[in-house]
Parts: C-alpha cells; sequence; structure tokens
C-alpha cells in the first residue's frame, strides 16, 4: 500500500476550499436571518405595546362626579 504525504500546500488547499463554501452559506443564509430578526423585533414590540395597554386600562381609576 503506498501512501501519499500530505503536504502543507494540500492543507491550505482544501481549507480554503472549505471556508469558501462554508463563507458563501453565511452570506446567503445572513439575509435571511436579519429579516426574520426585523420581523420578530416588530411582532414583539406590537405585542408588548398591545398588553401594556391592556394593562393600564384594567388598572385606570375611574373617578364620577356628582353634584348634590
Amino acid at each position: 500500500m503506498s501512501q501519499k504525504k500530505i503536504t502543507p500546500k494540500d492543507l491550505e488547499a482544501k481549507f480554503a476550499e472549505l471556508h469558501g463554501s462554508v463563507e458563501g452559506k453565511v452570506r446567503d443564509k445572513k439575509q435571511t436571518m436579519i429579516a426574520a430578526a426585523g420581523g420578530a423585533a416588530v411582532v414583539l414590540l406590537l405585542l408588548f405595546f398591545l398588553l401594556g395597554r391592556r394593562s393600564g386600562k384594567k388598572k385606570t381609576t375611574l373617578v364620577e362626579i356628582r353634584r348634590v
């Protein structure tokens, strides 16, 4: 069995290939993740606004003044 020795150039080439493919995948997913995070932030802000508004209505005191 003849085994080929691995040279530093072989390792560098393989790492460069791996780095390029990973970088491409990250770039593709980055825009999707930014859009999803933005949408989630808007939904959370709207939810917190509505829940706070409802809570404020529950705790509001109604004072009625009548003339005698």
